[in-house]
């Protein structure tokens, strides 16, 4: 089959063929494609938990113009990252910068990709392969490099907060005031966030029995798929519950902590991936710019009496927060970590420190 010099496609489980250009390690592989509209941010984006088992599609069209920053840690963790490797399937862009500078820059991005063995395509259309998505949903797709191939496969009937999650618990030693941490794919800010506010932060595996643990708070953080796979971390956030301990979940968490409440989730036509989402605060006209990555959201009509909704997305009007009425439970949606993105809600840890010191 001829490609006219682009020898790498992607194809879509409705029979799309997307051709282009490889770029970084040249496999297969398959995934659930999905887009995000940031204009930067790929070294966080790409590093993202919350992206494992997805083919992301970056609509902004120049991509790895200012390289990849070196591996630099602080408070034993990577500086400029949010995990320690890519978590990424696979990314399509539309035109590879060759050429990067940067004054943090220590490699190009596809040589970062070869190291981690991501592949990507680099010359596709992003603006119809995106127009396609938003259409017809996020789909099942696959890269695949010349006359090579590999079947279609869903992420999401995966536990996949299982595959990046820690397996043994982690302490990050600060101030004598805790939060135990639970892993879902935690991004590196979370945890920096609370390091800077003098917080240990005790960093436990997605299925620790964490109900019993003597701590001032409990983050339930993000992560990917879909969170009723994360059947043992609803099971403990129940129980947890009934000790009236300050509960902080975020994306992936704040459905988890909907579902331990009784609400119900369910999966988005193609989710919330960008670094401009606006979301309104309930009862206010207050509009936050946020940063998201998820593909599921809380059915907010579920939502028991003691309960309410916290902030909605104001482009379609789905769940981005939950709060109890009188307990000290939050669920954000968004990322208030940023990382990449606008840190306009991290006033939320704030809040959650304070509900921890009462």
């Amino acid at each position: 089959m001829q490609f006219n010099n682009k020898e790498t496609r992607l194809i879509l489980e409705d029979g799309s063929i997307f051709n282009g250009y490889s770029l970084g390690s040249k496999k297969p592989v398959a995934g659930e494609v999905v887009f995000n509209t940031g204009m930067v941010g790929y070294p966080e984006s790409l590093t993202d938990p919350s992206y494992r088992g997805q083919i992301l599609v970056l609509t902004y069209p120049l991509i790895g113009n200012y390289g990849v920053p070196g591996y630099e840690k602080e408070d034993n963790l990577l500086k400029y990252f949010e995990a320690e490797k890519i978590q990424i399937q696979g990314l399509i862009i539309s035109d590879y910068s060759f050429n990067y500078s940067h004054w943090n820059a220590k490699k190009s991005l596809s040589d970062w990709m070869k190291e981690h063995k991501i592949p990507g395509i680099y010359g596709v259309d992003t603006r119809e392969l995106t127009k396609k998505l938003r259409k017809k949903g996020a789909q099942l797709g696959k890269i695949v490099y010349k006359n090579e191939d590999i079947i279609f496969e869903d992420p999401n009937k995966r536990n996949l907060a299982s595959e990046v999650s820690i397996t043994k618990p982690i302490t990050y030693k600060k101030g004598k005031n805790k939060v135990v941490l639970v892993d879902c794919g935690v991004k590196n800010n979370i945890i920096r966030a609370f390091l800077r506010r003098d917080y240990t932060v005790v960093r436990v595996p997605w299925d620790y029995d964490f109900s019993d643990e003597k701590t001032d708070g409990i983050i339930l953080s993000n992560g990917p798929g879909d969170p009723k796979k994360c059947k043992q971390t609803i099971k403990h956030t129940k129980k947890a519950m009934t000790k009236n301990t300050p509960i902080l979940g975020i994306c992936l968490g704040s459905q988890i902590l909907g579902l331990a409440a009784g609400a119900h989730t369910y999966k988005l036509k193609y989710g919330h991936r960008s670094h401009n989402q606006p979301c309104i605060e309930v009862g206010t006209k207050r509009c936050y710019i946020t940063t998201q990555n998820h593909g599921y959201a809380i059915d907010s009509k579920t939502l028991p009496e003691d309960w309410r909704e916290w902030f909605i997305n104001n482009n379609d009007d789905t769940n981005e927060g939950i709060i109890h009425m009188s307990k000290p439970f939050y669920g954000a949606q968004f990322h208030p970590e940023a990382s990449p993105g606008p840190d306009d809600t991290e006033f939320i840890f704030d809040m959650f420190t304070r509900a921890m010191k009462r």
